[in-house]
């Protein structure tokens, strides 16, 4: 029988990094010791008060469906949340708790995009955003962005990339792959493009909360009627327990609410409980603390990448990625994430995975591992690199 496969699964491709941690783990099996630098997950266990409190949810047994928006205790934590760390009050009604922040995302451009309606983005960028709307059959305006804005959107790019059919420009800060952050002054005028053009705001703040010398300042203080997406896996070091929230304009809360109940029906019930422990001054101060590792180990693995020879012209604020140009060494990042796997056993993503703006110039280094395994990796490339 002939398979039937949709259109636009051509242009939705795999995460080639994927093949990279696939390799790694044979290497692993086979004995080798393989330092891992390729995957955006924090390498922190999630914090005991959260696991305490699932723990304490699921023995009294009440694990039945929360509502599509989430539990009402856990919407009134992130909205304090908000209050408290940015001084920005929301309706707790405008929270929706979602299966991570992809279940956001997903509602956000589902109630968005009708058919080749386009979305601004960044390249490099998170592939999944512009899969996303490519699965919602909407067309995305992919603009080059490079040192010269920080790898960032900014307000004259998306006036300049406007289209007719374009209803949104979605910004990430701090962004994947390059940890840059959009300023509260540059977020204002892009909000201001956005709303003279009669679009949508959708920003990606998942990585909120891991940034080192600067504070990304939320969207909203700017554009209260953005839509923000952020997530418990990053800063709150949940990634497995798959929970992120959406906070949506209060015009178009009904049918997100709609449509998340369509989708996904609601969150899940154990991590909502375990979430309302996030927030707790005792899970922050762990956090805080490990947040400050990882700008350890940006400080040291930034300046040794640069003193090898790779090429990092902007000092990123936050997440816990380094976006490297490696075209000193090669013209094939792939080949070269790959041969760096076989003979050095150091795992890096190459910049296939973020877009066709000069992905074959780059890679990304993710610092998720201990300040001694960033050493070890750090000599295993010099060594690798000599033998180049």
């Amino acid at each position: 029988m002939q398979k039937i496969t949709a259109a636009r699964m051509a242009d939705i491709e795999p995460f080639h990094v994927m093949a990279i941690l696939a390799r790694a783990k044979e290497l692993e099996a086979a004995g080798k010791s393989v330092i891992h630098m390729e995957i955006g997950e924090p390498d922190f266990s999630t914090p005991q008060p959260v696991i305490d409190a699932a723990t304490a949810a699921i023995a009294k047994g009440d694990m039945h469906y929360t509502s599509a928006a989430g539990m009402p205790a856990l919407r009134e934590a992130i909205a304090g949340f908000y209050r408290t760390r940015y001084g920005v009050d929301i309706d707790p009604k405008r929270i929706i708790v979602t299966p991570g922040a992809s279940g956001a995302l997903l509602l956000a451009l589902g109630v968005l995009l009708s058919p080749d309606d386009e979305v601004v983005l960044a390249d490099p960028g998170y592939p999944c955003n512009r899969h996303f709307v490519r699965l919602l059959e909407g067309r995305t305006v992919n603009v080059p962005v490079g040192p010269d804005t920080h790898y960032q959107l900014n307000a004259a790019l998306i006036n300049q990339h406007w289209q007719p059919r374009t209803v949104a420009a979605l910004v990430a800060s701090p962004a994947n792959p390059t940890g840059t952050v959009v300023s509260e002054a540059e977020m204002e005028k892009i909000a201001k493009v956005v709303s003279e053009k009669n679009g949508q705001l959708i920003v990606d703040e998942i990585y909120h909360g891991l940034t080192y010398g600067e504070d990304a300042v939320t969207a909203l203080r700017v554009e209260p009627d953005a839509f923000i997406i952020n997530s418990f896996s990053k800063y709150f070091q949940m990634t497995g327990w798959r929970l992120g929230w959406l906070v949506a304009p209060e015009k178009y809360v009904r049918d997100v609410e709609k449509l998340a109940q369509n989708i996904f029906l609601a969150a899940s019930t154990p991590a909502q409980h375990a979430a309302l422990a996030a927030f707790h001054p005792d899970t922050i101060e762990i956090l805080e603390a490990r947040r400050r590792e990882f700008e350890a180990r940006r400080n040291f693995l930034l300046p040794a990448l640069r003193q090898l020879g790779f090429k990092i012209p902007v000092t990123p604020a936050g997440a816990f990625y380094l976006y490297a140009d490696c075209s000193a060494f090669t013209d094939d990042s792939f080949k070269f994430a790959q041969d760096l796997l076989e003979k050095a056993y150091v795992a890096i993503t190459p910049g296939i995975d973020f877009g066709s703006y000069l992905p074959e110039k780059h890679v990304r280094f993710a610092y998720t591992t201990t300040v001694e395994k960033l050493e070890e990796a750090v000599e295993r490339i010099r060594e690798f690199l000599i033998g180049c």
